[in-house]
């Protein structure tokens, strides 16, 4: 990091489970470097944040760091303030960083309130629904020369930047076929999830299957073209409606297809506590090639003398997110998880600093100057060089309430879905 730019600070908005398990302990580690300064915390109410106040897991890793909770930690938990997180990105300066962490449908009007103040976005993903949105959100950042990331975190898998750089050289030939599939614990039935991942408003495909998508597209650089997924549905244990597992169908540009499988139901007993992986395909002038990345078993198993980890056996990846020693003090965090995290701020701060030191006027248009460089080296994503995504996604919404009706995507002009 460089140490002469000033340290954002970051508004995180949601206090789930990925603030929990990738955000936050991301950030606290950033902060010690320098790179993030004040975090604060937004959450509908003060449960979620008391109990990242009070998890002993972080307290352990980062001995001394702490956030502001919005609303306040002694707060009601029964009142609900969906709003408070407008004052706090309101009282930023600006081009700091606001995070997005929040139930998909809600990230459009959180990405907006952000940038309408000056701020620059790191959202999980997929930023939006629909690919108006998406544009929409380009061109408002683009006019003040703001940052919007998207955080892919597989584009940062070893696995897959490799496989990006040798397709692209051109050792695997063309894909033709293949399989994904990410399949979450059972247990996010009786979390949050049951309160927000209703039938309208998300689907295990555009949750989770969307990494894949994504990562078909970040190794090939071929655009999907059509779209069909089929739900699943099944109550959870408030009552309400969900699509608890999703079949979908993509094909590519070239005609290429991916059958893409994803659901809320791996075993919590099970050792993977999740089950992911893909699988392509290729051909070459007069041969078969093959990618395949299993990414619930990365060679390493514990067998463990409790049930601190939900099960006695497990596997374990230590590639996407651990807690580790270092000689620093406390625990540091590693993985491709923190990997896409860090880029994503290294990147703001590239922004801010092409900027520093210029008239306003000035100052714009040279950080434009780094968004464009960004969008081209598509590493990370934004939304002027995934929107394939949001396509993908708002194809995948309109097919799966109609029983897997095929949709086709069209680039041509201003990009569209139409159900065939």
């Amino acid at each position: 990091m460089n140490p002469v730019l000033e340290p954002l600070e970051v508004v995180l908005v949601g206090g789930g489970m990925i603030t929990h398990d990738q955000i936050l302990p991301s950030l606290y580690h950033l902060q010690r470097l320098g790179a993030v300064g004040p975090i604060t915390v937004c959450a509908l109410n003060s449960a979620p944040l008391r109990t990242l106040a009070e998890a002993q897991g972080l307290r352990d890793a980062f001995p001394g760091r702490s956030f502001r909770a919005v609303p306040a930690l002694d707060e009601p938990p029964d009142r609900i303030q969906p709003e408070r997180y407008r004052e706090a990105v309101a009282a930023l300066g600006p081009r700091n960083l606001v995070v997005v962490a929040v139930p998909d449908h809600l990230h459009d009007a959180v990405i907006r309130t952000a940038i309408e103040h000056d701020q620059h976005v790191l959202t999980v993903k997929p930023l939006v629904l629909k690919y108006a949105q998406a544009a929409e959100i380009e061109r408002m950042a683009r006019r003040r020369g703001l940052f919007v990331g998207v955080e892919y975190h597989k584009r940062f898998d070893r696995r897959a930047l490799d496989a990006r750089g040798l397709y692209r050289r051109g050792r695997f030939g063309e894909f033709r076929c293949g399989e994904a599939k990410l399949i979450e614990p059972y247990y996010y039935r009786h979390s949050n999830f049951q309160n927000w991942f209703t039938r309208e408003n998300s689907d295990p495909f555009t949750y989770v299957g969307c990494h894949y998508v994504d990562l078909v597209y970040f190794i090939t650089g071929l655009r999907p073209v059509e779209v069909a997924v089929r739900g699943v549905e099944g109550a959870f244990p408030n009552g309400n409606i969900g699509y608890l597992w999703t079949a979908a169908h993509v094909v590519w540009e070239n005609g290429a297809v991916l059958s893409v499988t994803n659901g809320l139901g791996y075993p919590d007993e099970g050792a993977g506590t999740n089950d992911q992986g893909l699988c392509m395909f290729c051909e070459g002038p007069d041969c078969g090639a093959l990618l395949r990345h299993d990414d619930q078993f990365r060679g390493v198993s514990h067998a463990y003398v409790d049930r601190r980890a939900g099960a006695v056996f497990r596997f374990v990846s230590p590639d996407y997110f651990r807690l580790v020693p270092w000689e620093g003090e406390g625990l540091r965090p590693v993985g491709y998880g923190y990997d896409s995290i860090e880029a994503l701020v290294q990147a703001v701060h590239r922004v801010n600093a092409a900027g520093t030191g210029r008239p306003e006027s000035e100052a714009a248009d040279r950080r434009r100057e780094v968004l464009d460089e960004i969008d081209r080296r598509g590493i990370l994503a934004t939304p002027a060089n995934s929107f394939i995504n949001e396509l993908v996604t708002e194809a995948a919404r309109a097919s799966i309430v109609e029983s897997g009706r095929r949709v086709r995507i069209d680039y041509t002009g201003t990009p569209t879905c139409t159900p065939l």
